[in-house]
């Protein structure tokens, strides 16, 4: 993603949904909170508010990729 310009806060916790370096089964999970992550880049400002959203979809991609890890160990 590109964070030319953005608050450093925003850049610093973008890095967090890159998903290229997982294995496939978890990038499908990962990669639809990075697109969501894009999405709110494109459409909103710096501000608080938009690092505490992306902090928190942070968490839930963090919880839906474990889910899938432990999907894939139950077998």
């Amino acid at each position: 993603m590109d964070t030319s310009g953005r608050h450093p806060s925003t850049a610093h916790i973008v890095r967090y949904f890159e998903y290229e370096h997982l294995p496939a089964d978890l990038q499908t999970v990962s990669r639809l909170f990075h697109d969501l992550a894009q999405e709110l880049l494109d459409l909103l400002p710096d501000s608080p508010e938009l690092t505490a959203a992306l902090r928190r979809l942070l968490e839930a991609k963090d919880c839906a990729v474990r889910a899938r890890l432990d999907a894939s160990w139950e077998g």
